[in-house]
């Protein structure tokens, strides 16, 4: 089964709806059947507090506001790469304005957590406004979700508490600047976490690395395969998102995934260079580039000599 962590507590969708497109969060709330939030730009919810029901098909869902979830003692499976793990711990998802996620009929509600609703207008003027956009989870998938150990999941359940009791005190003039920094601390905790997610899980990432280069060296030898390799290639073979697969690569060599890409190409000009008679033209035209002059000026960018220059100091 595929695993969606985004929104497993809806009660109130009509059978015949396949998509939903969330334009507030007030409709969100509309939705799962529980009163207004307290505020139109923000919205903090239990899921002990939600009710649940079950449907027949997938429903895709799309809001224009940031979500962040905590499920607390989720029974499920996580695949990462070509690897399966088990997971009991509280897990954290991510979900950008305009992410498409999805809701399961066979989804299972996670019975304590949190939903935390964002809308970007909320942030205007304050330095989270830039600083929320700089972090890369936003954008991984929901299988790259981030897991929790203990000591964390106590870290982050007492923020989300901490921004709960403050977005039910009355109302004053500090306190959205609260709730901000709150949100902003969260966001910090949980880039620090993804960090460490990165370096416990370095033995299949290094693996994830493996997979990616014979990727990139079964494009470059499969005469079938048009056009040089991009990011979303190497991402759609690994069934990994963009951003996540380049943060991974990033943590292993200190390279974009692009960087990498080009480094396995200029192995392969070499080797084309080395062991063939065939003119600088042919190779490009050969590889994938629409102009020599593109295979010359990456060549020499990236080994100081041209294609030619090469090949002769081999002779």
């Amino acid at each position: 089964m595929v695993v969606y962590f985004a929104a497993e507590w809806w009660c109130s969708i009509p059978r015949n709806i396949q998509k939903i497109h969330f334009t507030s969060i007030a409709q969100q709330h509309e939705v799962l059947n529980i009163v207004k939030p307290k505020h139109p730009l923000f919205s903090i919810l239990r899921f002990e507090d939600l009710a649940n029901i079950e449907h027949e098909q997938r429903i895709k869902l799309v809001s224009d506001f940031y979500q962040v979830t905590l499920k607390k003692d989720c029974k499920c499976k996580l695949k990462y790469g070509q690897t399966l793990y088990d997971f009991d711990e509280g897990i954290v998802s991510f979900f950008s304005p305009k992410q498409l996620f999805i809701k399961e009929p066979e989804d299972i509600i996670s019975n304590k957590g949190w939903l935390l609703l964002i809308h970007p207008e909320f942030l205007r003027g304050y330095p989270l406004s830039q600083k929320i956009k700089t972090y890369g989870f936003w954008n991984y998938a929901v299988n790259e979700a981030l897991i929790l150990s203990e000591e964390e999941e106590r870290s982050m359940f007492q923020i989300f508490e901490q921004i709960y009791r403050e977005y039910h005190l009355p109302l004053d003039n500090f306190s959205q600047e609260v709730i901000i920094s709150n949100i902003d601390l969260l966001l910090t905790y949980s880039n620090r976490y993804y960090t460490r997610q990165f370096v416990t899980r370095k033995t299949s990432q290094i693996d994830l690395l493996v997979q990616a280069e014979n990727l990139l060296d079964k494009h470059f030898n499969d005469p079938a395969e048009k056009g040089l390799p991009k990011a979303r290639y190497l991402a759609s073979g690994l069934n990994l998102s963009i951003k996540y697969l380049n943060d991974c690569i990033k943590q292993l060599t200190g390279q974009t995934t692009q960087q990498l890409i080009h480094e396995k190409l200029i192995e392969h000009i070499k080797d084309v260079l080395t062991s063939t008679e065939l003119s600088v033209s042919e190779i490009a035209y050969l590889i994938g580039f629409e102009y020599p002059q593109a295979l010359n000026k990456l060549f020499k960018s990236k080994t100081k000599q041209t294609p030619i220059e090469y090949r002769q100091s081999f002779n």
